[in-house]
């Protein structure tokens, strides 16, 4: 087999000999067999922290993907017999090898994507958390008993894997959202085929040591978890593959809707996880404190890129100065710059393409009406000498705005007005196509009742005096319209990943049909 990865610098050092990326051709080439065709093409992997090299990576081919499928069938075949609750242990025994290496790790994490130390360190918290959730639910695959119409009749549901689960997960969470599904879809009994972002796939390749190692440790096989680092023709061959029955795929929305439209051709299943355009209600019954911390955290926390980070904040207009007045003390404060530092609280987008989005989005909405308040540029001296970094916006705007209609992945807060009823307000968080994550802060009791009713928030999370980022594993993680109706983490979210299957036993000597019919041959 030809070299997949070869790694041009180690940062630091220890950091990646202690995750196993010395032998990262051999993690990287889980489920590989000889024999796939050549392929010459190399991805660099530069981290947006300094623009160092940290990396070069050759991309999977389409035999070396149809290797891995095989292998994933082959294993599939052992781990859906072994018993749920010997899954879990599995599952277990991963968890505290990420314990083990939880700051090796999120320091890598930090590095390749530019997230900052305690959100990196979050993220393979949040690893730990679903190992722990999974093992838990591997002894409670519930299905339910029902009562038959015919005597002597027994009815019950159970569910079973489905096989191969495939995953695409994005840059912004590097291996918490592959968790997600794959720790889930393990313990149900599923094989899993992970393509990450070909912008972060160092973290993806530390991951999969991980577990190479556990399952060695147990003489189990090493597809049951697999990993493929390639470029959207290998998504595209997922998205297409009859073999792989679930795809789950995290992204931007038009990249979900070309998933979703592939993966129904074939009647598949498709759990997408798309664009946001999340906003928070500030109304006159608010903790401003609380409200002004949640907002500054979701708008610039991972620099705004995250599905779920607060992009519109709309303010009842008795507050709206003193809000606005508030945030912008804050925002010219912001410690900007290495995210591995203490006491930094934004570093940099993932790459200048991102940077350049940014800056168009201030330029456009600015042509629609919209006023500039503070922030807005790239910084690119000194210390910012990738062109990376940007210092966060906040922007006075109409809700009906184009470019406030978009999702913009970048620290970019648009302050709206609202006058009237909270109403009103609900109104215009709900006036745009994604559905993703949404907030009020009030102590108004009918205000927040209001907002998580029927005819409240229409997004799939709805939270009160919190903010929109920062969803807890125990709960269903997902959103409505174009953010793609899919659902994962906790709550029950498991059944996504099964096969569901009705059961009927006649233990009686006669055969009654239902309904009464008769039928006496």
């Amino acid at each position: 087999m030809s070299q997949s990865t070869v790694i041009k610098r180690y940062f630091p050092v220890a950091t990646l000999k202690q995750l196993g990326i010395e032998a990262v051709n051999n993690a990287w080439s889980t489920g590989l067999m000889d024999g796939g065709e050549k392929n010459e093409e190399i991805k660099k992997i530069h981290s947006p922290v300094d623009g160092n090299l940290i990396a070069s990576v050759r991309m999977a081919t389409a035999a070396d993907y149809n290797n891995v499928v095989n292998t994933a069938q082959e294993a599939f075949l052992i781990w859906r017999q072994m018993p749920a609750p010997k899954r879990g242990e599995i599952v277990r025994q991963i968890g505290n090898k990420l314990r083990e290496n939880k700051e090796a790790l999120g320091r890598l994490v930090s590095y390749e994507m530019g997230k900052i130390v305690q959100e990196g360190l979050g993220e393979v918290q949040e690893m730990i958390d679903i190992c722990d959730f999974a093992v838990g639910l591997s002894r409670q695959l519930h299905g339910r008993t029902m009562h038959s119409e015919r005597p002597s009749h027994r009815m019950y549901d159970q569910y079973h894997p489905l096989g191969i689960v495939g995953i695409i997960s994005a840059f912004n969470f590097p291996v918490a959202v592959w968790s997600w599904n794959a720790m889930l879809a393990a313990v149900c009994g599923n094989v899993c085929i992970w393509k990450p972002s070909e912008k972060t796939p160092l973290a993806a390749l530390a991951c999969q040591h991980i577990i190479r190692e556990v399952l060695a440790d147990n003489d189990l096989p090493e597809g049951i978890f697999n990993l493929v680092i390639g470029d959207a023709g290998i998504g595209n061959l997922m998205a297409h593959d009859t073999r792989i029955p679930l795809l789950s795929a995290t992204g931007s929305t038009p990249m979900g809707k070309k998933v979703g439209e592939a993966v129904g051709a074939r009647l598949g299943r498709a759990l997408l996880e798309l664009g946001g355009n999340n906003a928070i209600i500030i109304t006159p019954n608010a903790d401003l404190e609380m409200a002004i911390r949640a907002v500054v955290f979701g708008a610039v926390g991972t620099c705004g890129q995250r599905c779920t980070s607060t992009r519109r904040l709309i303010v009842h207009d008795s507050v709206y100065e003193e809000v606005k007045e508030r945030l912008l003390k804050i925002y010219a404060n912001l410690p900007i710059g290495n995210p591995l530092q203490e006491n930094i609280l934004v570093g940099p987008l993932i790459d200048k393409t991102a940077a350049k989005a940014f800056e168009h989005a201030i330029a456009e909405v600015q042509i629609e009406g919209g006023k500039l308040l503070i922030g807005g540029e790239i910084l690119s001296d000194g210390d910012y000498k990738t062109g990376t970094y940007v210092s966060p916006a906040i922007i006075e705007v109409e809700n009906h705005y184009p470019t406030v209609q978009e999702e913009t992945f970048g620290p970019i807060l648009y302050l709206i007005k609202y006058s009237g009823s909270v109403e009103e307000a609900i109104a215009l968080q709900n006036g745009v196509r994604q559905g993703l994550s949404s907030a009020i802060f009030s102590s108004n009791l009918l205000e927040t009742e209001t907002f998580l009713s029927a005819w409240g928030s229409d997004c799939g999370i709805a939270n009160v005096n919190i903010g929109t980022s920062g969803a807890e594993i125990g709960g269903a993680f997902g959103g409505e319209k174009e953010t793609g109706g899919g659902r994962e983490s906790g709550s029950d979210a498991w059944k996504v990943y099964m096969r569901r299957q009705t059961n009927t036993i006649n233990f009686g000597a006669e055969l009654p049909l239902a309904q009464g019919i008769k039928f006496d041959i």
